[in-house]
């Protein structure tokens, strides 16, 4: 069953009670009364792993320990859709300075004296008025605690991934059936979103190359018009709910098979994907992929991007950056804001 909540889709309220719960046993065990939870546009995850809601431009949360947590948005315009978004009661408009709103609201709830998480990337003009603001306070980064939490999905979540997934799949699949000699690549960005967009999926990503001498997907699609014989590569990532991505790479032949070197380096590619698959299982280790990923070496090749990352909100740990041999190889650090 899909999560739908009126006009908007939305986990339950079971789910969001799991999610207070785990959050508020954290930060008993830490001592603090309530916690800050700073959102962006672009990096929005943990702020709304607790109110379902996907930050538009710019967002806090005071998440107390005990009492109905407050989301303040930024833009004023954005709060009516914003109530009928977000799984919480008090959604309201932060006035023409945030971070004073918020330290407001800490003080009126009594916090201004205790210990306060921080949670996300804060700017250091938003963290110092904070500070200035509530000179008493002890801030404790509780952002890490706060990934932890959240990389463990429950069925609701993991039922929501499945949909991206089913998006992304479907952006492929258009992709195969469409792309052709005589489109640009922006061209190639409407279909892979005309596949989505009307079964309420959103863009996550969806880098594309086609030009020779390419090895990872573009970021930024380019005005070059596809030719028969290139090479179409793909990272395509369509999501069901904000933050709830579905991740696919494929490469497609434009109007002509393969070269001969081409399918090698496919079938390679192939052979690695279906070994570390083999290996994934609750416990697995890092040497373990490593291992599975050896094929690469014995066919005398290497890897440009990632071997192997985590997904779901983000690219998360744990994260395999590169293969035994490539230079800068090894395991991620565990930083965490990891990134490909």
């Amino acid at each position: 069953m899909r999560p739908t909540n009126g006009l908007y889709p939305r986990f339950s309220d079971a789910e969001f009670s799991r999610r207070f719960a785990l959050v508020r046993a954290a930060m008993w065990e830490r001592d603090l009364g309530g916690l800050a939870l700073y959102g962006t546009i672009s990096n929005h995850h943990e702020l709304q792993y607790l109110s379902g809601f996907p930050v538009t431009w710019e967002a806090f949360l005071v998440f107390p320990l005990e009492g109905e947590p407050t989301l303040l948005l930024e833009l004023y315009n954005h709060v009516p859709n914003a109530r009928d978004v977000a799984s919480l009661k008090e959604v309201r408009w932060g006035g023409p300075d945030i971070a004073q709103t918020v330290a407001e609201n800490l003080q009126e709830r009594g916090l201004a004296d205790g210990r306060i998480g921080l949670v996300g990337l804060i700017p250091m003009q938003r963290y110092s008025r904070l500070k200035r603001l509530l000179p008493r306070a002890t801030f404790v980064d509780f952002t890490e605690t706060m990934m932890d939490l959240r990389l463990v999905k429950s069925n609701e979540e993991v039922e929501v991934l499945r949909r991206g997934a089913e998006l992304s799949d479907l952006a492929i699949e258009a992709l195969e059936r469409e792309a052709c000699p005589g489109l640009t690549e922006h061209q190639l960005a409407a279909i892979v979103e005309a596949a989505y967009v009307g079964q309420g999926g959103k863009t996550n990503i969806h880098y594309m190359a086609t030009h020779p001498g390419a090895c990872v997907p573009a970021q930024q699609h380019s005005t070059r018009v596809l030719q028969r014989g290139d090479v179409l590569i793909t990272e395509i990532s369509a999501q069901y709910m904000q933050g709830y991505p579905g991740q696919i790479l494929r490469p497609f032949t434009i109007g002509s098979p393969p070269t001969a070197q081409y399918q090698r380096l496919y079938d390679v590619a192939v052979e690695t994907f279906n070994r570390i698959c083999a290996v994934i299982r609750p416990g697995a280790t890092t040497d373990e992929v490593l291992d599975a990923a050896d094929g690469i070496h014995q066919a005398g090749l290497s890897i440009y991007d990632d071997l192997m990352h985590s997904y779901g909100g983000d690219i998360c740990l744990p994260s395999c950056e590169r293969d035994r041999q490539a230079p800068g190889s090894g395991q991620r650090g565990r930083s965490p804001f990891a990134r490909a």
